[in-house]
């Protein structure tokens, strides 16, 4: 009986990620976007990041403790950027990606415009929501999270991060649509380095801000389609053409 409930709840879920990539692509694939299902990642326990807690530190005017029998940390490495996970992984910044879809099982999607597919949007907060995108010669990281700024009144924030360095990402703009019942909703940026933080890019606001309200709007039984659309930004196309 454990053996049949297990198979049979795993079959269920099945069923119901092909029913809303099917759902997705009936509706955008008139556009010809690709469409990504995206479930969620749920903690219990939200660890922050090391980056976090060291804005954290600093902010109150606390330095981390300075011990001169420590190895130098070497400043070309890059901290694990996935959310919700504690990990004590670090690498440079060519092997953030393998990392990234080898231990964490990110997926990652090519094509110029894409349609992320958030399911579970009900999910308490802290939820994730990420995959990676392939565009224009590199890697992306979408970051939809779910998360209470103020306690009992949790929001969602998305934001794209390019897996590089902050001069290359200023190369480019990345645009966040939702559209739904007659409603559109846009949000166009320069995208941040991976080297910053998800969480101070987050706290800071800089990114696509929903409240509960406005995301229910545009979510469709739970799902919350987000179209994504990467460009070189017009400063990089116009030195080009110089």
């Amino acid at each position: 009986m454990l053996f049949f409930t297990q198979c049979f709840g795993a079959v269920l879920d099945l069923i119901h990620l092909r029913f809303q990539h099917y759902k997705a692509k009936r509706v955008f694939s008139a556009a010809g976007q690709l469409v990504c299902v995206v479930n969620p990642t749920h903690s219990l326990k939200y660890a922050p990041t090391r980056c976090a807690a060291a804005q954290a530190s600093t902010e109150q005017g606390i330095l981390p403790p300075c011990h001169h029998h420590e190895a130098v940390h070497d400043p070309q490495l890059v901290p694990c950027t996935c959310p919700l996970f504690s990990c004590p992984w670090e690498g440079h910044l060519e092997v953030v990606v393998p990392h990234l879809r080898q231990t964490h099982r990110i997926n990652i999607l090519q094509g110029a415009e894409i349609v992320f597919l958030a399911t579970d949007m009900h999910l308490p907060a802290p939820t994730d929501w990420i995959i990676m995108h392939s565009c224009l010669g590199h890697q992306f990281l979408l970051v939809l999270r779910k998360q209470e700024k103020y306690e009992g009144h949790p929001q969602f924030f998305a934001t794209m991060m390019l897996i590089g360095t902050p001069t290359q990402a200023n190369n480019f703009t990345y645009r966040l649509e939702l559209n739904r019942n007659q409603r559109r909703l846009k949000w166009e940026a320069t995208p941040r380095s991976i080297l910053e933080c998800v969480d101070s890019v987050i706290s800071d606001g800089d990114c696509l801000v929903l409240n509960t309200s406005l995301a229910q709007l545009f979510s469709d039984n739970g799902s919350l389609a987000i179209g994504i659309a990467i460009t070189t930004s017009k400063v990089h196309s116009s030195e080009a053409d110089m």
